[in-house]
């Protein structure tokens, strides 16, 4: 068992005897807006009221500040998993990340203190869950209709609709599938209200008699506002799909109107009852439109108006089913009597633009992707129709259950547990926190640009490292957030102050060009590595893992005969790679290269190329390496690690590069505890008595030739047995 699993189960046994542990049931959806919920009071709460939704709400409590740390599926998931932002749980974006299993999770320790953990419904992390006693999963982004379910036995064909299917699978694990001598989490995470919005057969006539009110940015121009906000594609006006987010069929009728070439495949998975009633509904309306637009009575602006409705109808109308199956769950609870000693929490992995700035869609650190729902019930705690303004982020969430079932929280989670917030009627402690920090790395879908910022009680600030410019906002005076004042000569000082919590949060989060995980993709040769590395990492059984940049990848170059001789029977890796900073092996670990890996001992040594290709902080690149040290004590519990310092730079001792290193390797030697990580600096061997590094070691003054190799094994050989016993 993973050390600090054994630990929390050996903590939780002395705080299980003080209380009765909830169950907890997370409810959990995918892009809903805050005003698709009638109890955030939006403009549609008359309109598409969500009943059993605000039950949750009037029963416990509901808050009105709750934020996300990266507005998209994967990360949101991710940072809730492990109570850490994105950077440091390794699953930053949806395009190049793979969540790595293998970290601590709160299932996991919830798990290894006895209760029973069960995942139901949309996963997106790419790997497989662990950490679970039932899972079953939707593939990827996964289906509406007549979806398939992964399992740990393989695929399952459901027939029905994904909402009510997640449900139905859910109360069927309360009923039948736990030991019901034990507590429970129960995650029930739902694909709806995700893209692209195909409704319930029951659902498909709703709101035909309602017209939506249409934000007042429907038609926002983005002037005001960074350069890279006219770039993006997820309009309504200018990037719905005619098949795939509209719902006609065929090719595009009106193509300078609508993107084409993405059909419907929600329709093509329909059985011919289900197409019967979904043509029914909105085929006569698909061509009344069409003949419309074609006789020129409906034109411009109008046409976008009605692309908004078909939107934020079929949105809405997934919306409903979500209610009705919370409904459900609740009514189960309540029926079975476990809801008086069950904790149920709602929530969904970002908030969704439902027209404003004309967008659908997420990503920006705008108010409306960037708030997300958080309601919550717990009996006999929470005073029923509590609402909360404390400023809370979806790294919150592991604390909080793990403080909720009594067990400590790790000091490597970024979040705060929510319990004191609950106890207190919704009212924050004296120190909670009074700003967030939010990245977006940037994908290639949507073209939305990379950003990062903190947002305040009244202020936010953007950073766009692409333009490198910042936007603030004061949402008193622009809840909008249409026009920003960072150019105002009235809100210099806010900026100043604005750009000094941005400085803290960052650092407070360990947020850097030398922690934040970064890959080379874009370089042929360094892809083709990761993925041989990786595949080879996967094959297990190693003793001894050398991790590095060039100078560890020349043990297989000028180093080779000598890597033979000392590390050939002892089973070695080496996951040394030309031209890495401490951000690559970061991304690199994270993504497949760590996979089946389990040594007795690591070598590592990184941070020369954050000297010299940046010539970063000395602080920096030490906190990168610092980093390393805690992924592989997180995964390999059991390894040790040899922590070598940074080789010398330069010729002489008074070279820049030099003392650099030297700055670095004065702070990587704190990190040496005695036992599991041991320090050794090998600098001296490489020099002569005056301090001078001769070119017969290192012809460039970097990369050592064989003898250097051969001095480098020799200094090293009597640690490395000594660890290895």
């Amino acid at each position: 068992m993973n050390r600090l699993l054994a630990l929390m189960a050996a903590a939780f046994g002395l705080a299980a005897s003080a209380a009765e542990r909830p169950n907890l049931v997370f409810i959990f959806s995918d892009d809903h807006a805050l005003d698709a919920i009638s109890a955030y009071g939006g403009p549609l709460k008359d309109l598409a009221p969500t009943p059993n939704l605000d039950r949750l709400a009037s029963q416990g409590a509901l808050f009105t500040r709750s934020y996300c740390t990266n507005s998209i599926c994967g990360p949101s998931r991710a940072a809730i998993l492990t109570g850490k932002h994105n950077h440091l749980n390794g699953f930053q974006d949806n395009d190049n990340s793979t969540f790595d299993g293998s970290q601590t999770t709160f299932p996991k320790l919830l798990r290894a203190a006895g209760y029973q953990t069960a995942l139901i419904g949309k996963w997106h992390l790419v790997s497989q869950p662990q950490g679970f006693d039932h899972w079953e999963i939707l593939p990827g982004q996964g289906s509406y209709y007549n979806p398939n379910f992964i399992t740990p036995d393989g695929s399952v064909h459901r027939k029905g609709y994904c909402t009510d299917i997640v449900t139905d699978l859910a109360i069927d694990w309360l009923e039948k599938g736990r030991d019901k001598s034990k507590p429970f989490v129960l995650m029930c995470q739902h694909k709806a209200p995700h893209r692209n919005w195909s409704p319930a057969i029951r659902h498909l006539d709703l709101f035909d008699d309602v017209t939506f009110p249409e934000p007042d940015s429907l038609f926002d121009d983005y002037s005001g506002r960074d350069e890279s906000l006219k770039k993006q594609e997820m309009t309504i006006a200018r990037h719905m799909y005619w098949g795939h987010d509209m719902k006609f069929h065929g090719p595009s009728q009106l193509p300078e109107h609508f993107l084409d070439g993405l059909p419907n495949g929600e329709y093509q998975r329909m059985s011919p009852e289900q197409k019967k009633a979904w043509d029914k509904a909105y085929e006569s309306e698909n061509q009344a439109f069409i003949a419309a637009v074609k006789a020129g009575k409906i034109q411009g602006d109008d046409i976008t108006r009605w692309k908004f409705q078909r939107y934020i109808k079929d949105y809405l109308r997934c919306i409903r089913a979500v209610d009705e199956n919370v409904g459900r769950l609740l009514d189960h609870l309540d029926k079975s009597g476990l809801a008086e000693n069950t904790v149920v929490i709602y929530s969904s992995d970002q908030g969704f633009y439902l027209g404003e700035h004309g967008w659908y869609d997420k990503r920006w650190m705008f108010e409306e992707s960037l708030a997300m729902p958080f309601m919550v019930r717990w009996p006999g705690v929470i005073r029923p129709g509590t609402r909360s303004e404390a400023m809370i982020q979806n790294i919150d969430y592991a604390p909080t259950f793990l403080e909720m079932a009594g067990l400590p929280v790790p000091a490597a989670m970024q979040g705060r547990s929510l319990v004191p917030v609950f106890k207190a009627s919704g009212t924050a402690p004296e120190d909670w926190r009074d700003a967030i920090y939010y990245a977006y790395t940037g994908e290639g879908t949507h073209r939305v640009a990379a950003h990062d910022g903190v947002r305040t009680e009244r202020y936010k600030l953007m950073y766009f490292p692409g333009t490198k410019t910042w936007n603030l906002f004061d949402l008193e005076k622009d809840p909008g957030e249409m026009k920003s004042v960072h150019a105002d000569p009235a809100y210099a000082q806010v900026l100043e102050e604005m750009k000094g919590r941005y400085a803290e949060l960052r650092k407070q989060y360990l947020v850097s060009a030398a922690t934040v995980p970064a890959h080379r993709k874009n370089e042929a040769w360094w892809k083709q590595r990761h993925e041989a590395k990786a595949a080879e990492a996967r094959r297990g059984g190693h003793e001894v893992v050398f991790i590095g940049d060039s100078i560890t990848q020349g043990w297989e170059g000028p180093g080779k005969a000598v890597w033979d001789r000392f590390y050939g029977k002892r089973k070695a890796l080496n996951l040394g790679f030309s031209g890495d900073r401490t951000e690559h092996v970061l991304w690199r670990l994270m993504n497949g290269e760590m996979e089946n890996v389990d040594p007795k001992l690591f070598v590592l040594m990184i941070g020369t190329n954050n000297t010299g290709h940046r010539q970063d902080d000395p602080a920096d690149t030490a906190l990168g390496v610092k980093l390393i040290i805690d992924l592989l004590r997180d995964r390999c519990p059991e390894a040790k690690i040899l922590l070598l310092g940074v080789f010398p730079r330069d010729e002489k001792p008074d070279g820049r590069l030099r003392q650099i290193n030297d700055a670095v390797n004065s702070r990587l030697s704190t990190y040496a505890d005695g036992t599991q990580v041991r320090w050794l600096d090998l600098s001296g061997k490489f020099l002569t008595d005056h301090g001078i590094l001769t070119r017969e070691v290192m012809p460039d003054f970097l990369h050592p030739k064989g003898p250097g190799y051969q001095i480098w094994a020799d200094a090293m050989e009597p640690v490395m047995v000594e660890m290895l016993k």
